[in-house]
Formats: structure tokens, C-alpha cells, sequence
């Protein structure tokens, strides 16, 4: 995984709450066993017609909302079942940075794993987002190094993570990674037990 310290991107809404992992991404399309190609099928329900054809009411799917790469959503995001499949979608479809007042706890720990940064701002700074971002060309800056979302219009807002995860996401490390970087003193007691 590539690391993660600012990322600036175009920020779509999703002014929805209780968005659980089976509209992320459907539980007909988790026959997939590699972690790519689900960005096809995010949101499928929402995204699609009866026909197959792209619902134009459906957020991602407007014009403005092009080639976003942060999405602002509402409380609860990603509740439901612990599928791992919901992030796999989200950073396929090109989603890095998903940001809300609250996600479920799974849903939450499953991005982090996965490279992908969830952020919990409050209530209030989560509308302002959502308001702003239905301008066409609304950027955020997320800065991990300091913990802060921003915009060029003067907002700027803290949100929480661990030490542990800031470190894994900014050095772009999974848990094998990690347990990699102690390969010398894993050999050498490998060799000590013979």
C-alpha cells in the first residue's frame, strides 16, 4: 500500500445515516476472491436502475460528483455485517478517505486494515461538509501527519486516530508488513530454537 500523510481530493456528499455494508456493496457480488474489481458494484442498488442504466438521482452519479475520491457521509456509516468486502469497493471505486460523525466499529477497523482512512468529525463539521461539497469542484485537504480535515475557504477540523494506525496508514504498512519489520529478531530465534 502506498502511505498516507496529505491527500487532497474532490469531496462528494452522501447525506445519508445507517449506510450498511450490504448497500456498500451487495451480497451478490462477493463471489470475488481478489480484493479488486468490487468498485463496479459499490452501491450497486443505489446506482443502478431496474434496467442496468445509472440512476441519475444517485449521489455519485451526478456530474459534480465525478472523480471524487473523499466521501462525506452521516452517522453510522458502514453498520451491518463485518463483510471486508465494503472497503475493498470503496478504495476500488477510487474512494481513499471516507469521513462522517460515526462508523461502525468493524466497518472502521476494516479501513484502517485496508489502507483506506475513515474520520470522525463532529456532527455540525460533518454538515458543513456536506453542504460544501455539493459545489462542483469542493476540495478537502486531509492531513494525517497532523490530524486535520481543511478546505481553501478557512475550514479546518481535528479528528481522532491512534498513534498505532497513524503510523501503519502514513508508512503504508498492512499487519504483515509490520510483522516484517521485526524479520531479523524473528530469524535469529528461529535459529535459536533450532
Amino acid at each position: 500500500m502506498a502511505g498516507l500523510t496529505t491527500f487532497r481530493g474532490k469531496a462528494a456528499g452522501m447525506d445519508r445515516v445507517n449506510v450498511d455494508t450490504d448497500q456498500i456493496i451487495p451480497k451478490q457480488f462477493l463471489k470475488r476472491t481478489e480484493k479488486t474489481g468490487f468498485g463496479q458494484y459499490l452501491f450497486y442498488d443505489w446506482r443502478f436502475q431496474a434496467d442496468g442504466s445509472p440512476n441519475p438521482e444517485f449521489e455519485l452519479n451526478r456530474q459534480e460528483n465525478a472523480g471524487a475520491t473523499i466521501l462525506v457521509a452521516n452517522e453510522n456509516f458502514g453498520c451491518g455485517s463485518s463483510r471486508e468486502h465494503a472497503p475493498w469497493a470503496l478504495l476500488d471505486y477510487g474512494i481513499q478517505v471516507v469521513i462522517a460523525p460515526s462508523f461502525a466499529d468493524i466497518f472502521h477497523q476494516n479501513c484502517l486494515k485496508n489502507g483506506m482512512l475513515p474520520v470522525v468529525l463532529k456532527a455540525e463539521e460533518v454538515e458543513y461538509l456536506l453542504e460544501k461539497a455539493k459545489s462542483p469542484s469542493y476540495e478537502l485537504i486531509v492531513s494525517l501527519d497532523d490530524k486535520t480535515v481543511s478546505d481553501a475557504e478557512g475550514f479546518k477540523a481535528s479528528f481522532p486516530i491512534s498513534s498505532y494506525w497513524q503510523t501503519m496508514l502514513m508508512n503504508g504498512w498492512d499487519e504483515i508488513d509490520l510483522t516484517m519489520q521485526m524479520d531479523e529478531q524473528i530469524r535469529k530465534y528461529e535459529e535459536s530454537i533450532g
